[in-house]
């Protein structure tokens, strides 16, 4: 189990605390508490989803008691309130005689290559490095949806989010994921 899981444990931890470091302290901490609690795993959940739980709400705690000596202006909003997905400017005006509010300049094709371009270590380190930039909530939904595989229920249970929550901030995660790969594949095939 702790090969399988620890390093997702890792993963979801740093959406709430800053440092590797500490959230291998968490991801330790956890698999105590699994060790401690497994007599009372009432199998309500599946363990994955159990696991996970456990370690975001250590993760919450330590990320709050750390929260604490950082100004709260550094930290950002804490839902993104009003943040648009994608950039406005790439749509249409609503006064447009065509397509109002449609795409102006819509999402560029990945035609040229892209399983050489995705696969490459580089595109994978960009796409961890957007996520490690993404807000701590955008951040914890994308890790738990599209790198541990996560359903949005069980998302949305580990995370304790209702579902439109978890749609909106795993869209805007995506998004900005989206937009940093088209940047990137369009150098790419400028270069």
């Amino acid at each position: 189990m702790v090969e399988r899981y620890h390093a997702a444990l890792v993963r979801l931890a740093l959406s709430y605390v800053r440092e590797q470091s500490v959230a291998e302290e968490v991801a330790q901490e956890t698999w105590l508490a699994v060790l401690e609690g497994i007599g009372r795993f009432q199998q309500r959940s599946s363990l994955q989803t159990w696991l996970f739980k456990i370690l975001t709400n250590r993760a919450k705690t330590r990320g709050r008691r750390e929260a604490r000596s950082v100004p709260m202006s550094s930290l950002g909003s804490v839902e993104d309130a009003g943040e648009p997905s994608v950039d406005p400017d790439r749509f249409r005006p609503q006064g447009a005689s065509q397509w109002p509010g449609g795409w102006a300049d819509p999402p560029r094709s990945w035609a040229k290559g892209p399983e050489q371009l995705l696969l490459a270590t580089e595109a994978r380190g960009l796409i961890l490095e957007v996520i490690s930039g993404l807000s701590a909530s955008q951040r914890a939904v994308i890790t738990l949806r599209d790198i541990e595989g996560l359903t949005a229920h069980e998302a949305c249970e580990v995370l304790e989010l209702s579902d439109a929550n978890q749609r909106v901030l795993l869209h805007r995660a995506r998004s900005k994921v989206r937009q940093a790969l088209e940047d990137y594949m369009a150098g790419a095939a400028d270069g």
